[in-house]
């Protein structure tokens, strides 16, 4: 069995073969075995590029996800701190949160969130309501927790008994 060297590295069907340092033409099986091949390594190359292209594709969507999980996690912790500070600034009701603008609260890179205090202190003046020790509209003073005491008959003086009386007789 004689060795064969390929000498065209395109492995063009019709090159010349060298067989024992000696040139000569290609059988018509040489020259398939060649196209076949050409073919197989176009193949291969495209199955690569596509790869290449699909890898790049699903990194870029899992990149996507990463980014918009880190958004979210982010904004949950921003109002959670938030509620926080609003708790310790006196806040009554948290709801009042919702109302407010965050956007200049922002997530430091040690984690802790910068801009709550100040917004807190806005929210304050803004709308001091939302705050303890809010006001009422009246400005008589709470009626007692304790039920009047009634006074007894015997305390009663004669016309203040007989008013009684003609007041439960009404009823």
């Amino acid at each position: 069995m004689s060795e064969t060297t390929e000498t065209n590295d395109d492995l063009d069907p019709d090159a010349p073969v060298t067989v024992a340092d000696k040139p000569r033409e290609p059988t018509q099986h040489e020259r398939e075995l060649r196209s076949q091949l050409g073919r197989a390594r176009q193949k291969l190359g495209e199955t690569a590029r596509n790869a290449e292209a699909s890898i790049a594709a699903t990194k870029a969507e899992y990149e996507a996800k990463i980014a918009q999980a880190s958004e979210a996690a982010d904004r949950k912790l921003i109002r959670s701190e938030l509620k926080a500070a609003a708790l310790a600034a006196g806040m009554v009701d948290l709801d009042g949160l919702l109302m407010a603008d965050v956007s200049a609260v922002k997530l430091a890179a040690d984690g802790s969130v910068e801009g709550a205090a100040e917004l807190m202190a806005i929210l304050k003046k803004a709308k001091p309501y939302l705050f303890g020790g809010g006001s009422t509209s009246s400005t008589s003073p709470a009626p007692k927790d304790a039920p009047p005491a009634t006074k007894s008959a015997k305390d009663m003086a004669p016309e203040e008994y007989a008013a009684a009386k003609a007041a439960l007789v009404k009823r």
